[in-house]
């Protein structure tokens, strides 16, 4: 079986996979993590992330095994990520190694932005997460400076608003939901009730 979550930044999707991964005893793997591995590594080597030529390179080259799941989560990174995530070069690099990982016997948890239409489109169910640009703004708000990180609530809904565009207005895989994709929104959920709906919908799709 193979479950693909996709939605915005701040949405809760990967708490969702993670817990959805748990319930039903599979895989997982957080495909925005890849990306933001590309882009920690360029931004480590002094690198635009804009240099299409060397994060296609850097995306070549990443070792999933290696990647930093502490320093992948700060704020510039995920800026950054954006940016990689939009170079059809790095996408097409990344694209193999998710598909691998999905096709495990057993099956896998994939979240990220494009695995319901890009990735894994035959998936056996499809969620796309979501949630007010304020919410998401608040919960990324509260990460960061948990981390340590001096920021600011209104630079922080602005930074997601400008990545929901890019996400959303880029050529190659853009973020939108499946055609058949079961749309959740957190806004008004907490992290056990979000997971309890996502729950109900697979259950439902797998066992009607």
């Amino acid at each position: 079986m193979i479950i693909a979550i996709d939605g915005t930044t701040a949405s809760g999707k990967g708490t969702l996979a993670r817990k959805v991964a748990e319930r039903y005893g599979l895989k997982r793997l957080d495909t925005g993590a890849i990306y933001r591995g590309v882009a920690l590594a360029l931004l480590d080597a002094g690198v635009d992330p804009a240099d299409a030529a060397l994060a296609a390179r850097a995306a070549a080259r990443l070792d999933l095994e290696s990647i930093d799941e502490e320093r992948i989560r700060s704020g510039p990174v995920g800026t950054a990520a954006s940016i990689v995530s939009a170079i059809p070069a790095v996408r097409a690099a990344l694209l193999e190694s998710q598909r691998r990982f999905a096709a495990h016997p057993q099956g896998a948890v994939l979240d990220g932005r494009d695995i319901g239409t890009v990735v894994c489109p035959h998936a056996d169910v499809k969620l796309f997460v979501t949630a007010d640009l304020a919410v998401r703004a608040e919960r990324r708000w509260k990460e960061l400076s948990g981390r340590g990180e001096s920021v600011n609530l209104a630079q922080v809904e602005a930074e997601i608003a400008a990545r929901d565009k890019r996400d959303t207005e880029r050529p190659i895989a853009p973020l939108r939901p499946a055609l058949d994709a079961h749309l959740l929104d957190t806004t008004s959920l907490s992290i056990e009730a979000a997971a309890a709906a996502a729950c109900r919908i697979i259950d439902a799709v797998i066992d009607p």
